[in-house]
């Protein structure tokens, strides 16, 4: 297992790579829109096996959401994809460890955003048209169900849901980050997303999906302004977990590294841990 010290030096590369891969915008559209298309994979499978569960009242349908869920985020670490809730603990660390500039680090944010945003959209379009929630009443009546739950809730719980839900899906990949084994990174990824989805805490790119759906199906608790909000608020949230909590927690953690570089290029600088 790696240490702190050299995850962070890891997690520093890989913020590199990720202002890199921006300029190469097609490329990097097409990687976001997978990883915002994986995640609307886990909503559905979601929905699809615990909602008959929820729809008989039984109990264990947190539990049997949390299991399945996670193929969402091994589907974006094994297969490869650009997805926000992770890079919002890569980047700061990154930024951080001065390995990339500050306003690089945020550029990438944001274009991981709409490259999600768009992936969700378009594969939301294909569930719907697919009818697939509409011939499984109980999967279509679990979606529904959580779009009014989301509907009632105000700015800061969705702020407080969203800091809790990236604190777990950030440690999922800082602990992947950490190990070697494949087998281990994928026990560590369905161990962290089975407490965060069983939680019942928020995840901004799988909103985008639920969301997406109930507006494309009409849902009444689906509209532009509770997406908006909902994008605003959990994706703050999902900031302050990933890029506060984890992100500058670990950096302080591993002693509060630099990289030693020459003078930046383009926001970025070589990935070479300082000295001492």
């Amino acid at each position: 297992m790696l240490t702190i010290s050299e995850t962070l030096d890891a997690q520093a590369s890989a913020a590199v790579h990720k202002v890199q891969a921006l300029r190469h915008p097609g490329r990097f559209l097409v990687s976001g829109m997978l990883a915002g298309a994986y995640i609307g994979i886990g909503v559905v499978l979601m929905v699809s096996t615990a909602g008959p569960l929820a729809a008989a009242g039984d109990g264990l349908a947190k539990l049997v959401a949390g299991l399945v869920f996670g193929v969402a985020l091994t589907l974006v670490v094994f297969a490869g994809a650009d997805l926000l809730t992770s890079a919002m603990m890569i980047l700061p660390q990154g930024a951080l460890m001065r390995a990339i500039g500050p306003w690089r680090a945020l550029g990438a944010l944001a274009a991981t955003f709409v490259a999600n945003l768009v992936g969700a959209l378009v594969f939301a379009g294909l569930v719907v048209a697919s009818g697939t929630l509409r011939s499984h009443a109980a999967a279509g009546g679990m979606l529904s169900d959580m779009l009014a739950a989301k509907a009632h809730e105000g700015p800061l719980e969705h702020l407080t849901l969203g800091i809790l839900c990236n604190v777990l899906v950030c440690l999922a990949i800082w602990m992947c980050a950490r190990v070697r084994s494949d087998v281990a990174k994928i026990l560590l990824i369905f161990a962290a997303i089975l407490a965060f989805i069983s939680s019942g805490f928020e995840h901004v790119v799988a909103n985008m999906t639920t969301y997406a759906i109930g507006l494309f199906t009409g849902d009444p608790n689906a509209t532009l302004a509770l997406f908006a909000s909902n994008m605003l608020w959990v994706g703050l949230g999902n900031l302050i977990g990933g890029g506060v909590i984890v992100g500058l927690g670990y950096w302080i953690v591993g002693g509060s590294p630099r990289i030693r570089a020459a003078a930046p290029r383009d926001g970025v600088r070589e990935t070479v841990p300082a000295a001492g």
